[in-house]
Formats: structure tokens, sequence, C-alpha cells
């Protein structure tokens, strides 16, 4: 059965959303397609219900800081079932919800999983759903490391969902998941181990903020192995085996659970692309200034699925999708603009940036000035007891433009928003410096960074 729509939509996360629900209100007929429950993984299997354990673990956290300084925290702990039962409160409503929406909206929603079968026709179950366009906003998936043993890895999404956790967990990977999980678990009481196979993890951030932040996650009691380069798991006994390689030694690590936390890649290689002549590789959909596919007009792309040099981040998925609205229903005029983007890993504590590193700015032949210092001495710091605290700056030199900004510490995931603001609006150093902020905040601190 064939049926037809102006748009078809796969996925129904952040950017398929958006792009779904504003094409519907320009009273287009729409539909939506996921294999998954609704909602997307930020709502279901990422950002959201993680920050519901990260919240946990900072109270936690914030408290045995304070011990000494007037707090007595000998009998603070995490109930882990109790937590995952709050987390659920939050994820369990969202499918229903969202198909709920969509059925309200009258945006027709299916199941399953979708493939191409023409240049801008999508099969799903035994339905042919035909679109003047289709937008490809499915998110991602963890990346096949393809190594032995792959059978035996949790994802982050199971991880989410586990009703306990077991005493020793060992983390592939050192990326957002690995450190911002290994920050819960240790804090539950779970021996963890960290095995990166790079020289330093989480390379997105500053390398100065991210060596103190591995620092403070093997004082939590943490096993954090960089250049160590997993190649095979094996179960016995009741338990895994993790074998890695490490500066051309071999090395073994016991784990009662691995978790795949090495990277995520989009989920479209099962969709036939190639079929309907949609150019793509492992980053996504190859997608011109417009977020149209590179090769074949009829399709659009957003969010994760999108090659589009738009940081993987729910945000960010969200404006694609307004994006790719405004040019289908009115030609393709909007560009995106990814200038002032926020990124935060919700360790604890969080260690955020926006705009370029101090390397970037290097290569690029910017004339800049850098302004760095560790804080752990300010009264913001002081006040809750934080050790690891600290912050760069780098402002152009000429033009007082902010070209970075990176922050460690408590409350780096909202301050770090103020520099995105100033970044995007144009606003220089001298202007953000010069404003006058809410006393004693951690706002308050930003005039010091400049």
């Amino acid at each position: 059965m064939t049926r037809k729509f102006d748009l078809v939509v796969v996925g129904t996360g952040s950017a398929a959303s958006a792009v779904a629900s504003r094409c519907r209100s320009a009273g287009w007929q729409v539909a939506v397609i996921d294999s998954r429950p609704f909602g997307g993984t930020c709502a279901l299997r990422g950002c959201d219900p993680k920050k519901v354990l990260v919240g946990a673990a900072e109270a936690v956290d914030w408290v045995r800081r304070m011990k000494g300084k007037g707090i007595r925290a000998e009998e603070l702990q995490i109930d882990w079932q109790e937590l995952v039962r709050f987390k659920r409160s939050f994820t369990e409503p969202v499918p229903k919800n969202r198909e709920e929406g969509f059925a309200k909206a009258g945006i027709a929603a299916f199941h399953g999983r979708a493939r191409f079968v023409g240049s801008s026709s999508v099969q799903v179950n035994d339905e042919v759903l035909e679109g003047r366009y289709v937008v490809i906003a499915a998110g991602q998936k963890p990346a096949d490391l393809q190594i032995p043993g792959t059978e035996y890895f949790t994802t982050s999404e199971q991880f989410l969902e586990l009703d306990e956790l077991p005493k020793r967990i060992l983390f592939i990977g050192g990326g957002y998941i690995a450190f911002e999980f290994a920050h819960v678990a240790a804090r539950v009481g779970t021996q963890v181990t960290i095995c990166h196979r790079g020289a330093r993890p989480l390379p997105q951030f500053d390398p100065d903020l991210v060596d103190q932040i591995v620092k403070h996650t093997r004082e939590l009691g943490a096993d954090v192995q960089l250049g160590a380069e997993v190649i095979g798991v094996e179960k016995s006994s009741g338990q895994l085996t993790v074998r890695a390689s490490a500066s051309g030694q071999k090395r073994t690590f016991e784990a009662d659970m691995v978790v795949h936390a090495a990277g995520r890649v989009p989920e479209i290689d099962d969709m036939n692309l190639d079929g309907a002549g949609v150019e793509w590789d492992r980053r996504g959909v190859k997608v011109n200034g417009f977020l149209q596919s590179v090769s074949n007009p009829s399709v659009y792309a957003a969010g994760d699925a999108a090659a589009s040099g738009g940081p993987p981040l729910t945000p960010v998925a969200s404006y694609d999708g307004i994006i790719v609205a405004a040019n289908l229903l009115k030609g393709n005029e909007k560009k995106p603009n990814y200038l002032g983007i926020p990124t935060v890993v919700f360790t604890i504590p969080p260690l955020a940036s926006v705009g370029l590193k101090e390397s970037d700015a290097r290569e690029q032949n910017l004339k800049f000035k850098v302004k760095k210092e560790m804080t752990s001495g300010w009264y913001s710091s002081r006040r809750v007891g934080e050790k690891y605290s600290g912050f760069k700056v780098l402002v152009e030199e000429g033009t007082d433009r902010i070209l970075g900004a990176h922050l460690l510490g408590s409350e780096a995931e909202e301050v770090i928003n103020l520099f995105g603001v100033a970044m995007r609006s144009g606003m220089r150093a001298a202007d953000l410096k010069h404003m006058l902020f809410a006393y004693p905040t951690r706002g308050s601190d930003l005039p010091y960074m400049l």
C-alpha cells in the first residue's frame, strides 16, 4: 500500500519533531517514522535521564564536600533503585505523550524501520510512504568497535535502565558517556575503570582542564587508563575479562560489566540511502549549507544524522529542525550558524566549553591573549568545598572578540551560556567584563575571567 505525503520524517526526536510540527502547522501532510519508542535519544536514552542521575550524584557530592564545614555526611548514600524509579517518572510518559501530540496535530505516525525504495519514497513494514520531501533525523547509535566480545557490551542506553549497579564496571572510551557515568557510578560505590585508547580523554575540551578532571576522577577511586586500547572481551565464570593493548604491552582487566562508551554514529546505515541516490558516510548524510542532500534535492537531514559540521547536541538538533522546516516551506533561504554553541560534560564538577580551544586558535594563526587560572581558592569555590575549578578564556587582540571559553567547576554549565550568548550576539570582552551581575553568584566571577 502506498500513501502520499508532503513530508516524511524519519525519527521522532528533537530535530524530527521540530521540522514535523512546523510543516504540519503550515498545512502540509506529514508522516513520522521511528522503530523505537517515540521521543528520541535525549528525552528517553540520553541527556534528560542522565542528568537525573547526575543530579543525585551532585547532591551527594556537595554534602560530602561540606563534611567538616558544618555538615555531617556519615549516613549519606544513593539508593540506586529508588533513583532509577525517579528517573523513569520522566522517561516513561514520553512515548505516549509524543505519539498523542502527533495525533492531535494531525501527523501520521508509523512504527518500524525506514528504508528508501525510491528517491523520496520510504517503506516501513508493509506500507510505502511517498513524500515530496524526506527529512532524515534518525539520531545516533553506538559505533561498531569491531572487536571480539561485543556481544558482552552494555550500551549507554542499557546502563540508564539498570535496576542495580554491579560491583565493577569498565567503560570503553574516554568521552562524555564514560566520564559522566563513571562519576555517577563511583559515588554509588561501584569500582570504576576507564580504558581510553588515546593519550588524552575528552578531546573536545581544553587539555589543561581535562587534566584536572582526570586527576579528580582518579581521586574518586576510578582507574583511568590512558593509551589503553581494548582489543577483546571474554566471559568466564560469571565475570568479564577485558584485554587491552597499552604501549605495545598486553593488559587484562576484570569486570562485572563492560559499558560501550567509545563513540556513536548516525543510525542510517540500513536505510538504503545509496538506492535513493543519497550520499553519506560515517559522519552522516552529506548536506549543503541548507541541510539539503548534496545528491538528492528531495532529501534533507538534521541533527546527528547530518554531516553538517554542527556538534551532536540536542539544542543543535532542534535548531537544525527549525532551519530545515524554514527551507522546506520557503525555499532554501536559511543556513545554520553554529558559532558560540556551548557543550558540557556533566562530570562532578562539570567541564564546559564554547568556541575555540587554544590549539585551534593557534592553527588558525589568530593573535589572541589567554587568561587562565585554577580557582579553588576563590570564594565561589571555597564556599562549597570545591577542590577542582578553573577557567581559560581566549580573547582576540585588536578586535576584543571572545574566541573561546573553557570552565571547570560547580555551575560551569550555566556560566558557559553567558559566554555563548556574548559570542553569538557579537559582544566584546569589554562589554561582558563591565556587566553588573548579581552577587554572590557564579556569574559574578565572569568579569575576573576577562
